[in-house]
């Protein structure tokens, strides 16, 4: 007996009714207001990228300011999946995605009018709280949509699509918006999109949660909180500044609380998130390959529009179209993969999507300040095709694996995966491009105070070579960004390797995964 059967002979055993699938075009619609929840946070995670040079300029926070600004939402939202994936399977998820939009939008005029460092870190924060009950909810009312898995992969390709379509309109219009207005208005355009998604989400969207949840333990969500936020900051803070014995006393306690969390879910009759679903290898394998893909990526992707723009001296709508074929890439991936898992085989669409991450990144490790658009379109390109393939199939691998009552937990792993992926990737391979950075040599009669701000960051040396004479600044810039480049490159190389040791993982891990065929009653 198939999982799939299983789960319809205990529903019907147990006298539980099974809920029918919606009518065929109002699940489509639903979908398409999911997509307005994954556009809003595509959105905004590209264009803070685009926005940090005018953002370090106007607020000119220093080197781990910016670090902070630029992972401290990945932090929060890693820390918070689980457990709000866990609150949407207990009250509905639709009414967890309609709440979570609203304070999205909200908090978005905060980090818009963010008048210092410290301000933007506060407001990138309370996104992340946002931000996680959105994602979750997302997935997981696909799984719950979606009752034939054929149709169900082409919905998560068509999700993964518009995360990938969010990530390339970002630039573009957060280009535009820089070039005409302040860097805060960046943050200003998740508000349409938000009352589109809630106005429209209350009319299309079905509502869907567990029948029998159990309650929502208040205890096991600090614990997470605690134990990711504390584990993540001591990864970075060890990373930038060495190992101190304060940054071990906080990765003892992030351990000691994420043990605690483990031990308390394995013992609760209602976990946030039940254990027993790592037992199954394709959930294991694919949640792994998410985190480590991630991993390899997120550092280099923080930077490349800083690289654009600082050291090839494009504009932000240049820099911006500059990265959409890596989303032309990931959507035509994305929208073939759950085809071609099931043609060829789920492990070689993951291996392949990945290794053609890492030849993406391996071709990062030659970019000059003279390299040409065309270049770096084909890289780009490759990338986002390796990506959207890798990632789709694992997403559908995630959502197969586990009954639909579970499906916001189960989501918010694959989420939380990727989110750390993103923080330790942020914190690992930025903190090589910081320290590679820092060591550039100063040329002669150079201030001091000068000095120090260019070292900062490299958005810090732009601008305090303004107050140089033009030889001097010249010769600062040189040298700040033929160090910038270095970095940036050592930081690809590191990215490629983790690539392509993932790939080989997930060749073993996933080997015997396939994709469910028949339809779910």
């Amino acid at each position: 007996m198939t999982s799939t059967e299983r789960r319809a002979h205990g529903a019907n055993g147990a006298g539980g009714a099974v809920p029918e699938p919606i009518a065929r075009p109002g699940r489509w619609l639903a979908l398409a207001v999911l997509v307005f929840a994954v556009l809003l946070v595509a959105v905004d995670a590209t264009v803070l990228g685009l926005a940090t040079p005018f953002l370090s300029e106007d607020l000119k926070p220093s080197g781990t300011q910016l670090l902070w600004i630029g992972d401290v939402y990945s932090f929060i939202i890693a820390g918070l999946l689980v457990s709000m994936g866990s609150l949407g399977d207990r009250i509905g998820r639709k009414k967890l995605l309609l709440t979570g939009a609203v304070a999205f939008g909200a908090v978005s005029v905060l980090n818009a009018y963010a008048s210092s460092p410290e301000m933007m870190i506060v407001a990138r924060a309370l996104l992340g709280v946002a931000g996680a009950t959105l994602m979750p909810s997302t997935l997981a009312l696909i799984r719950n949509i979606f009752h034939d898995p054929k149709e169900r992969s082409l919905a998560v390709g068509i999700w993964g699509a518009a995360a990938s379509a969010g990530a390339a309109v970002g630039p573009v219009v957060g280009g535009f918006l820089l070039e005409h207005f302040w860097w805060g208005s960046v943050f200003l355009i998740n508000l349409p999109v938000m009352a589109v998604l809630v106005v429209v989400g209350i009319k299309l969207l079905p509502e869907s949660k567990d029948p029998n949840p159990g309650p929502w333990d208040l205890l096991s969500v600090a614990l997470s909180l605690v134990g990711m936020v504390a584990v993540v900051y001591s990864i970075k803070e060890a990373a930038v500044h060495g190992f101190r014995w304060d940054i071990a006393v906080t990765a003892v306690i992030g351990v000691g609380a994420l043990y605690w969390f483990v031990r308390r879910q394995r013992s609760l009759p209602s976990p946030l998130l039940d254990m027993r679903l790592f037992q199954h290898k394709g959930f294991s394998g694919a949640v792994l390959a998410d985190l480590l893909t991630i991993l390899g990526l997120a550092g280099l992707v923080f930077f490349l529009s800083q690289f654009l723009q600082l050291v090839q001296g494009r504009s932000p709508l240049n820099a911006g179209l500059i990265e959409l074929p890596a989303a032309v890439g990931a959507v035509l991936a994305g929208l073939s993969a759950g085809y071609f898992a099931r043609r060829v085989s789920v492990r070689s669409a993951v291996s392949g999507g990945l290794v053609a991450v890492g030849l993406a990144l391996g071709a990062c490790t030659v970019l000059t300040a003279d390299t040409s658009e065309v270049a770096l379109g084909c890289a780009l390109f490759l990338g986002g095709l390796g990506a959207g393939l890798a990632f789709t199939v694992t997403a559908d691998v995630i959502l197969s694996s586990v009954p639909k009552e579970q499906a916001g937990a189960a989501s918010a792993v694959s989420e939380t995966a990727y989110e750390l992926g993103a923080a330790l990737g942020i914190a690992l391979l930025g903190s090589i491009v910081t320290g590679i950075y820092r060591g550039f040599p100063v040329p002669a009669g150079v201030p001091a105070d000068v000095s120090a701000a260019a070292h900062d960051s490299l958005g810090g040396a732009v601008e305090s070579a303004r107050v140089l004479p033009p030889e001097q600044a010249t010769a600062l810039l040189d040298s700040a960004r033929d160090a910038f480049t270095d970095g940036f490159q050592t930081s690809a190389l590191i990215g490629a390797l983790v690539l392509f040791a993932t790939a080989i993982a997930a060749w073993f891990m996933l080997r015997g995964q396939k994709l469910e065929d028949g339809i779910e009653h």
